[in-house]
């Protein structure tokens, strides 16, 4: 291209590694970091977040970007120039709005509060939390200021992971298919409950990884470029297209977490991956929401790790790891696997309840950003709300207020993401089937390059060239709604449960 957008280019690298250095940090923070290391890495992550904000927000960036902007004038929308420069822009207009100080402050707050949390969850002690938590939630009202928004304090936030979504919108898709997950809930509460004990052996902590690795590295997952360690609370994150790790935690009594959770966070990894190799090192690889992340992790997971023809497929290899369960079929199994029940922890919940977990944290973030909660009182308002969605009441904080890492890491708006990235997840396989009828088929065989390919192809290449609602629409046809998902849980469960 020209030498302007060169330019621009090479001055956006620069910042990227400092952004990749962040991830770094904070990756090891969550997986080896010993506990007395916590203040010094929070001021790392403090330095290091202003001054990659601080030259990202300089004028000569602005410069640039009006140069390059010039230069490239009348490129095509779907060029990468174009792209570069739109997207660019956007997070430039977002990020100028934010003072250095602010994203300093922000990043040393939510490094130590990580760290309080950690520890407040492993005692079940919210109060050990509280003011880390009044802190951050302080922060978080004070950005939404900064930031502005028309309607709700939470749009602000929203729109830095679903670009163009509003408060409103996502309101509107959450209660249009909230009706039906609670029937669909009751109806299975009436029918003849699944039995999923034998999910709950002792299971070797090594072996479970083991066995978990081979299913990822089979759906895809590149080994070459990426990683797998333990931490806390699972998560996905990135340095590079080339160095995309993965992480898991492990119940030695039950099989689930590890192993489902590792096809949810390859499901992320693989996102990654394959993102083009033209846009790595540039403000363009990533996902283009998380909604449309999460999609990719919820389908792995579910669509894929939880069908009857994965494990027809994958059964032997799981019994030869594990020969307690050799006299388990794979219709026990797979209605074991399928299991639902209103249960605590989020991130093991079943497709059915998931939504509803998302959907009180999605309300509940709402009332604190405007104080209609204080945070004082959220952990009550957690057991009120959860006993009314689910009819049953946290033991303890550990099961409740506390289990998940998201508020401690500053990441309010987050949490919406998740419930839509289940409704797309289903959008997409539809469409892929569409496309590749014989997918099922080949899932069955342990074959599944066809649908990465797919993925590969329609959304991961893109990275963040297009707003989620432009994907979308662009694989599918349609906006996003929740009317496929419900016929999928439906069509599923009518089977598990013989409704």
């Amino acid at each position: 291209m020209g030498a302007n957008y060169d330019a621009l280019l090479a001055h956006l690298k620069e910042i990227t590694n400092i952004n990749n250095a962040i991830s770094l940090l904070a990756y090891d923070q969550e997986t080896s970091m010993p506990p007395g290391g916590s203040a010094a890495r929070a001021q790392q992550l403090a330095t290091l977040s202003k001054l990659g904000h601080e030259m990202f927000t300089s004028s000569q960036t602005n410069d640039l970007l009006g140069a390059a902007a010039e230069e490239i004038s009348g490129a095509d929308y779907d060029s990468d120039e174009a792209s570069m420069v739109r997207v660019v822009q956007q997070d430039y207009d977002l990020a100028t709005k934010l003072p250095s100080s602010f994203v300093a402050r922000m990043a040393e707050e939510t490094s130590l509060g990580q760290k309080t949390w950690a520890k407040a969850r492993e005692n079940s002690d919210f109060q050990a939390f509280l003011p880390a938590l009044e802190r951050i939630i302080g922060m978080m009202q004070e950005q939404a200021d900064l930031l502005g928004y028309d309607e709700h304090p939470y749009d602000a936030l929203l729109s830095q992971y679903e670009r163009g979504m509003t408060t409103a919108q996502v309101k509107s898709i959450f209660d249009a298919h909230r009706p039906k997950l609670v029937d669909l809930i009751a109806q299975v509460g009436d029918a003849q409950q699944v039995d999923d004990s034998m999910l709950k052996l002792n299971f070797d902590r090594d072996t479970q990884r083991e066995f978990a690795l081979w299913a990822v590295k089979s759906f895809g997952f590149d080994f070459e470029r990426g990683g797998q360690a333990e931490a806390v609370h699972p998560f996905c994150t990135n340095f590079s297209v080339n160095d995309v790790r993965i992480t898991t935690r492990f119940n030695d009594n039950w099989l689930n977490p590890a192993l489902f959770g590792m096809m949810h966070e390859a499901g992320h990894g693989m996102y990654e991956q394959g993102i083009g190799q033209n846009l790595e090192g540039t403000p363009l690889a990533g996902g283009t929401s998380l909604g449309v992340h999460e999609s990719q992790s919820r389908m792995w997971e579910n669509i894929v790790g939880r069908s009857k023809g994965f494990w027809s497929w994958a059964m032997p290899k799981l019994k030869d790891a594990f020969p307690q369960l050799g006299q388990v079929t794979l219709d026990d199994f797979y209605k074991a696997i399928n299991k639902v029940e209103r249960s605590f922890i989020r991130v093991e919940a079943d497709e059915a309840t998931y939504n509803l977990h998302i959907i009180l944290r999605f309300e509940l973030e709402q009332e604190l950003l405007t104080g209609a909660v204080k945070v004082a009182d959220v952990r009550d308002a957690w057991n009120d709300r959860f006993n009314a969605f689910f009819g049953l009441t946290p033991p303890d904080d550990a099961n409740g207020v506390l289990q998940d890492i998201h508020w401690s890491a500053g990441l309010f708006g987050y949490f919406a993401t998740y419930a839509l990235g289940n409704l797309l997840s289903v959008q997409y396989y539809n469409q892929v089937l569409k496309d590749h009828p014989s997918i099922p088929d080949e899932i069955a065989q342990g074959k599944f390059d066809t649908l990465l390919t797919w993925l590969n192809t329609n959304i991961h290449q893109h990275g963040r060239k297009f707003t989620g609602t432009e994907l979308t629409r662009r694989v599918t046809g349609e906006d996003i709604q929740s009317d496929s998902y419900i016929a999928y849980l439906t069509d599923k469960f009518n089977g598990v449960y013989g409704l």
